[in-house]
């Protein structure tokens, strides 16, 4: 990822990194999670330092260059690239912490690898200073390469309230839990943390309004400073689309490779090589209007603080662009053929990967669609 620092020696590309993931992809789906070799080139591909503040030696990059090269390490393999995609998100979302929590994750450099759990789970206990936890947090992707784990829990209040909080832990406080057995998105080892009665200092959390609203309390990167809603989709919705493209390739591949083999008489006459024809044509074109769909988005939360219409079209898009890449995807698939169900070949891995990652929560049409009505007919700009 190249955005804002210059590129360091022997880094591999985000092309690089997808090649890597592809040959590897196949063992990564037995084994449920990544290979070192993988992990280790998403780290050097830059993935992990990509929103980091410049003052921790991170790239403070931008959202259109983190979707381009998230989807370029998909075309190769979806759960490399989900790995790569929370690699650089939880890094930005680690710029929310105070100072002193941002140095206990960057001390020794940006390219600590930070995972999370995004909804509220464990347990908290109010202890002088901070805060006492506890409890499981399922699904966090890239789990077995993490340096560190923001865990997202309500804790108790000096007024006898509660707040939602992201609380950091060490990864040397927490185990793994082998609970990750899926259909789709086998490799990306979306585990499940195990935490023992933990302290937790209140320097190492923030609250999880900041993170909504993006108002960090020590940072000025402006990755920091863009609302969730503008951008929580792109993180879920770039895999996709590298997944659909990778599809496309794969099944281009096969047919072109039937097309050289049919006698010239039978391509003249129509028939199945028509119906690739338009299969083709109208897959390319759902998957080009995904990208630019994700492209906008990116390039308005780049563009500065997106207004509240701006933000909701932006989570409506992230949405209606994973629907698109599923319909292309689901086209391609029809009229594959049996040879493209085959457990040896990719074509069927991006087709459960894409349909895997598009169950996410944050991916869902009906909030998103809701939300952006709302704006538009209320008026806001």
């Amino acid at each position: 990822m190249s955005d804002a620092s210059p590129a360091r020696a022997s880094a591999p590309t985000a092309h690089e990194v997808g090649e890597l993931a592809a040959a590897q992809a196949a063992k990564a789906e037995l084994d449920r999670r990544l290979g070192p070799e993988v992990t280790e080139g998403i780290r050097a591909a830059g993935f992990a330092r990509h929103f980091v503040p410049a003052r921790w030696g991170g790239t403070e990059g931008s959202f259109g260059t983190f979707v381009r090269e998230v989807a370029d390490v998909a075309a190769g393999d979806a759960s490399a690239a989900w790995c790569a995609s929370i690699a650089a998100t939880l890094g930005r979302m680690a710029g929310f912490l105070p100072e002193e929590g941002q140095r206990a994750v960057w001390a020794d450099g940006p390219d600590a690898f930070v995972v999370g759990a995004l909804m509220p789970g464990g347990n908290a206990r109010a202890v002088t200073g901070g805060w006492e936890i506890d409890g499981k947090w399922a699904f966090l992707s890239g789990i077995h390469a993490s340096d560190h784990a923001l865990l997202c829990c309500p804790v108790p209040t000096a007024d006898g309230g509660r707040e939602v909080r992201f609380l950091l832990v060490p990864r040397a406080a927490y185990t793994i839990e082998e609970t990750w057995f899926t259909v789709g998105m086998r490799g990306t080892g979306s585990d499940t943390l195990a935490l023992e009665p933990t302290y937790v200092p209140r320097e190492h959390t923030f609250a999880r309004a900041d993170l909504l609203a993006g108002q960090p309390v020590a940072s000025e990167a402006h990755a920091n400073r863009v609302p969730l809603k503008s951008v929580s989709g792109l993180s879920f919705a770039a895999p996709v689309l590298g997944a659909a493209e990778g599809a496309l390739r794969s099944w281009s591949g096969a047919v072109a490779q039937k097309r050289r083999a049919a006698p010239s008489a039978d391509r003249i006459s129509g028939g199945q090589d028509a119906t690739s024809e338009l299969t083709l044509a109208r897959a390319a074109g759902e998957i080009d209007a995904a990208r630019l769909l994700l492209e906008r988005a990116a390039a308005d939360a780049d563009a500065g603080r997106p207004s509240p219409l701006t933000a909701a079209r932006a989570q409506r898009d992230h949405v209606l662009a994973v629907e698109l890449l599923l319909d292309a995807v689901g086209r391609l698939s029809r009229t594959a053929g049996t040879r493209a169900q085959s457990e040896s070949g990719d074509f069927q891995r991006f087709w459960r990967d894409a349909n895997a990652a598009s169950g996410h929560a944050v991916l869902q049409w009906e909030p998103a669609a809701r939300g952006y009505a709302v704006a538009a007919l209320d008026g806001t700009s």
